[in-house]
């Protein structure tokens, strides 16, 4: 048990405050440098720091639901799915230092929020555990759409981020209902959508 929260604990740490890195290339790495103005530099990169905060909060999401699940062939699904966020923490984190942004100054609050989120849900069993899963990767693949509309035309390497980050989050959610995943109430849907508000205004401007 204390071996156990050890590993946690450095999962959060790292999650929270290291670098991440990516086994695959970077989406749009191979692509120029685009041209962008000042206002749209830094209106790019609020938007890759929003994505970023997702990110974390994936992370903390998954380390939670992964804490609270009995089934072997859940944990694994999540943390494959935990693992491919690692990567888009690593490509948000480079888009954001490349259009001289910075990452938000409130990530360990998101973490510990989102980790509390996640064990609570793990608390329902594994269906609902299984559908927040899924309903938190199409409001996220929703977020994701609206920024593809908000990104300057010109910055090619953000969209083709955000472009397999929403394919990544789809498979996620198709993985989470073909597990046993089942739909969530109205009212905890629309919970989570007001969280998500709180969550990306804020992340945008700190």
């Amino acid at each position: 048990m204390i071996d156990a929260a050890i590993l946690q604990f450095d999962r959060a740490l790292r999650t929270v405050f290291a670098t991440a890195a990516s086994q695959r290339p970077v989406p749009g790495d191979d692509l120029p440098e685009p041209a962008l103005t000042e206002e749209e530099r830094k209106h790019a990169a609020a938007l890759m720091r929003i994505n970023h905060v997702g990110e974390i909060c994936a992370q903390a999401l998954y380390q939670g639901q992964s804490l609270m699940s009995r089934q072997p062939e859940v944990t694994a699904a999540l943390r494959r799915a935990a693992d491919e966020e690692t990567e888009h923490l690593a490509w948000t984190e480079q888009r954001i230092r490349e259009l001289g942004g910075h990452k938000s100054l409130l990530n360990p609050l998101w973490y510990g929020g989102a980790l509390a989120i996640g064990v609570l849900a793990g608390k329902f069993g594994e269906a609902w555990n299984l559908g927040f899963l899924a309903e938190t990767e199409r409001q996220v693949g929703a977020h994701l759409q609206s920024h593809l509309a908000q990104l300057p035309e010109g910055d090619a390497r953000s969209r083709a981020i955000v472009t397999q980050m929403m394919l990544d989050e789809a498979e996620h959610a198709d993985t989470a209902v073909s597990l046993g995943g089942v739909p969530l109430p109205g009212a905890v849907c629309h919970a989570m959508r007001g969280a998500s508000r709180i969550m990306t205004s804020t992340a945008y401007w700190v």
